[in-house]
């Protein structure tokens, strides 16, 4: 192991009140891993030599240890050690981020056919989620997302039509001749800021519409995945992204803090 990542290692453990020390522990190999001081298919320390550096006991890094082969950071061989991941697990929507990059994977490429973009008032789901009353103007972005060319997700997005919006959609290019992207992904770049919010989780049927768009059955299973995201502490995007099984796992990264 480098010294580097010994000393990263070796620093003081603190642990927040409530935090048990196994998650810190947990917190400070991932970090470890993530920022490349724990190379990708190196072999990490024993349980032992991992407890001395970092002053605690081996159960608790034992613990630590699972938890971090249970996320996919770390994987374990029979009779010679455990390994960081060669391939570290996705980030999912525990953050906010565009769909187009949760769905992303190393070695495939994700596009967006852009279904329709346009104005319409807004409906009484929809006005709350972007800070609008129902039938005031608001935007509506509808894609299909596709994984190295097949279908895996149907999304719509939506925001308030207001002059910021207006002036910066007209500015995109038309996604029939450019790289189409995200709603969320063109407000990102240009500087929307810190954001917030939630994302519910729900299954669904996809029904004659999607499926055609998505070339399932209509009555194959779907999870629906509707995302409301704050800024400065106002509501003001909307997305709605219906999911395939042709996507695969989707991570949602979680904790317990008693």
């Amino acid at each position: 192991m480098a010294d580097t990542a010994l000393s990263f290692l070796s620093a003081p453990l603190v642990s927040a009140p409530g935090m048990p020390l196994r998650v810190a522990a947990y917190s400070r190999i991932a970090q470890a891993i993530r920022t490349d001081l724990l190379r990708p298919g190196s072999l990490l320390p024993t349980e032992t030599e991992l407890g001395a550096h970092m002053k605690i006991s081996r159960t608790v890094v034992r613990e630590a240890l699972m938890l971090l082969e249970e996320d996919g950071l770390v994987r374990a061989r029979r009779g010679v050690g455990r390994f960081v991941a060669d391939a570290l697990p996705r980030h999912g929507i525990e953050r906010v981020a565009p769909f187009d990059d949760i769905f992303r994977a190393p070695g495939q490429q994700i596009a967006l056919h852009r279904v329709q973009t346009t104005r319409q008032p807004a409906s009484e789901f929809v006005a709350p989620r972007v800070g609008l009353e129902p039938g005031e103007q608001s935007w509506l972005w509808e894609s299909v997302l596709l994984r190295d060319g097949e279908p895996i997700a149907h999304l719509q997005e939506h925001i308030a039509s207001n002059p910021e919006h207006d002036e910066l959609l007209a500015r995109q290019p038309d996604p029939a001749v450019g790289d189409a992207r995200t709603l969320l992904a063109v407000l990102d770049s240009a500087g929307a800021g810190a954001l917030d919010g939630e994302c519910q989780i729900g299954l669904s049927t996809a029904g004659a519409s999607r499926a055609a768009l998505l070339l399932i059955d209509p009555a194959d299973p779907v999870l629906v995945a509707t995302q409301s995201l704050r800024r400065s502490g106002e509501l003001f995007y909307l997305a709605k992204c219906v999911i395939t099984a042709k996507a695969g796992h989707l991570s949602v990264m979680q904790s317990l803090q008693p």
